[in-house]
This record gives structure tokens, sequence and C-alpha cells, in this order.
């Protein structure tokens, strides 16, 4: 069952922070713990650093690599930081982006030169949580397939285009596809390989162009074992989130040909987006993506450690998603008290839980802070805590 995140932010609590996904750890959770080095979190994606983290942090990078600042963008660790994801994605340039709503934007915008129209996931960031950016800013009409669902086929896309001429009386053009993968309206479930590349190969052939929104790519590597640059070579540009997992506290990155690439400094000036320094976000996440994947690797092989365990404990249902990637289904039985039972892992254990939802469950997620302590510890707290 998917989770309407923005509707759980609106009603649920003033409390909950704006970083907090689908059902996040209360605000005193987080007051007390700050994500120290032995929290484990099981509700965000990655590991995420207060102020005075923050800034150890960044002296712990500058000690091994001396930081250097850019000037709008340009040299210093902003440079540094695009060479390493044209590395990762095997894309021809990146360019940093304050947000990822405006890389996608820009991204679907460019891709689209004077055609109108933009196919995306009805459960799609780029169609349900930018703000109708594409109608609004850049004259483009979004057209969502699939409505509910992670992904479209391509007989869905095909489809769509075929009645194009039935439908319309006045042709505007397809300009892009844009494809979310993982999805996290979705509760964070993967596009399958086999869709994409038979998309693609369809899209090539009829001179589509494609934007791969990729906030979470690492995320779906990950888990699917699909690398990075596999998937960003079936599509023309790709957008990768700074701070969802790489610890940043803001920033993106586009990826794609030199020649979409070198639009976008322009792009961004005249939409407000040029700052004069960029570089903590851009040192900070320069300094997280070395070992990302091979940590996400080994707190896979830690939830698996753990969740066997779990499912041993009278009272305790794990599973992951089907088509899912780190988020996780979590049932507890009728007779345990859930509340209680978040509250002891918290204040006994520094262990924090997202939210209950109805039938005593959660979604939890999997994420490098399992690594913080041993599986026995979290396997003990977790008998305690029941």
């Amino acid at each position: 069952m998917a989770i309407n995140r923005r509707k759980f932010l609106k009603s649920g609590s003033a409390l909950l922070p704006a970083l907090l996904p689908f059902s996040g750890a209360t605000a005193s959770d987080q007051e007390q713990f700050t994500n120290s080095d032995e929290v484990v979190n099981f509700y965000l994606d990655g590991r995420t650093f207060e102020p005075g983290e923050y800034l150890t942090e960044l002296q712990k990078a500058s000690a091994s690599t001396s930081i250097e600042r850019d000037r709008y963008g340009v040299g210093g660790a902003i440079e540094q930081l695009e060479k390493k994801f044209t590395a990762i994605t095997g894309k021809e340039k990146a360019i940093f982006m304050p947000s990822g709503t405006m890389a996608n934007q820009l991204a679907i915008s460019v891709l689209s030169g004077q055609n109108a129209k933009v196919i995306v996931q009805d459960t799609s960031h780029v169609y349900r949580d930018e703000a109708d950016a594409a109608q609004t800013v850049f004259n483009k009409r979004l057209v969502p397939l699939a409505k509910g669902e992670t992904f479209f086929s391509l007989e869905d896309l095909q489809g769509y285009i075929k009645n194009l001429g039935r439908e319309e009386v006045f042709e505007s053009g397809i300009g892009a596809v844009s494809i979310e993968n993982p999805v996290r309206r979705a509760d964070g479930r993967y596009v399958p390989l086999e869709e994409i590349k038979r998309i693609s190969e369809y899209c090539r052939a009829n001179r589509i162009r494609l934007h791969l929104d990729g906030a979470r790519l690492f995320l779906a590597s990950a888990w699917t074992g699909v690398s990075i640059k596999e998937y960003a070579s079936y599509f023309d540009t790709v957008y990768i989130s700074l701070y969802k997992y790489l610890g940043a506290s803001a920033g993106a990155i586009l990826c794609g040909e030199k020649s979409v690439i070198d639009q976008m400094p322009h792009l961004i000036k005249v939409h407000g987006g040029s700052m004069y320094g960029n570089w903590v976000n851009a040192a900070m996440a320069l300094n997280r993506v070395e070992g990302m994947e091979q940590r996400l690797k080994d707190s896979i092989q830690r939830a698996d450690k753990i969740f066997a365990e779990l499912n041993k404990l009278p009272g305790i249902l794990i599973k992951p998603l089907q088509g899912g990637t780190n988020i996780y289904s979590l049932k507890l039985g009728k007779e345990i008290d859930g509340k209680k039972f978040r509250e002891t892992l918290s204040k006994d254990y520094q262990i924090l839980m997202p939210r209950l939802m109805e039938n005593n469950e959660m979604l939890i997620t999997v994420n490098e802070t399992l690594l913080y302590r041993q599986a026995e510890y979290i396997i003990n707290a977790f008998r305690k805590g029941i």
C-alpha cells in the first residue's frame, strides 16, 4: 500500500521535521539523538547531519583532502564533484544544481525544445511534487500515464501516442519522456530494467528524448544490482540528489551530453539558482559518495541478517515490498503495544522507528546507519522492545 506522503505531513503533526519521509520519527527523537554516530534510524534513506556534526564532517574531509571553494558554480569542489559524477554515470558532462526540482525541470525543458508534451508517471515527483512548474514556468504539458502505478509500460506509451491524432485536433508535439526510478510515492519501488530498455529503444527510434529522475538512483542500483552507469545509459539526462543519502544539506547533480549541459548555466542564472558559493554542499557530497555503493551493499547484507533473526521472534514480521528497494513492511502482533515498542527502542537503544500506521504496521527503511551497531545489538533491542 502506497503512502500519500503529502497528506500525511499535512494531517500528522507540526512536530514532523520537513526532512522526514512518509512516516518518520518524532521531533523529540531527533532532538534527543541528532543522528549521532551510534544512532540507527529506520525511517530515512541515510545519515543526516545536524549543524555541529556537519561542520565536524567537513573538517574530517578537509583534513584528508583540502576543500577548494567555487565561484558561482565554477571550479573547486564543484568541479571535482561534477567530474566524479560524469565517471559514475558515464555521461559527457555534469552540472551542480541547487535543487532536484530545478534539475528535473530544466532537463525536460531543454530536451523538449519547442514541443509541448512531456510524458511522466502519474506517481512521479515531476508530476505530483514540483508545484506545476512544467506548466506554469516552462510552458510544458505534463501527460501522466499509469494512474496510481509505479511505472508505465511501453504499450501504455505507444497507446497514448497512437491515439493522439484521434483525440486532439492540433498537434503540439511530444518533447520528452521522464521516468522516476525508484519511485518514492510508490514506497521506493523500482522500474524494471527490461521496461526501461524497451521504452528507451522505442524513444530513440522515434527521436523522443528521455530524462531520468534518479534522485535515489543509488538505492535502485544497490537493490537491483544494475549499475548506475547502465541505468544512465538508457537516458539522455539523469539527475541524482546530493542530500537524500549523500549527506549534503541541499543540492543535485544533472548529467548528460555536453550540448545539453552547456545550456544549463544560463538557465540556472535566469531562474534564480546561481549562488556565489556552492562548495559546502559539494564538498560534503564528494566526501560521502566515496564508498557509498559498498556501504549500501553492506547495509543490505546487515539487514538480511537482522530481519531473518527478527522474524523468528513472536509478534514480528518483516517483509520486503514487491518490486521494492530500501523500504520494508514491519507488522507487529496485536499483543504488542506499538507506541511503547517505539519508545523503548528510542530511549533505551538509540534506534529510531517510523510512526505506526493502521494495524500495528510500519514501513521501515534500510540505510547505512544499520552499520553503526552490531547486528546482535539491534536484534537484542527488538527482543527487549517487544
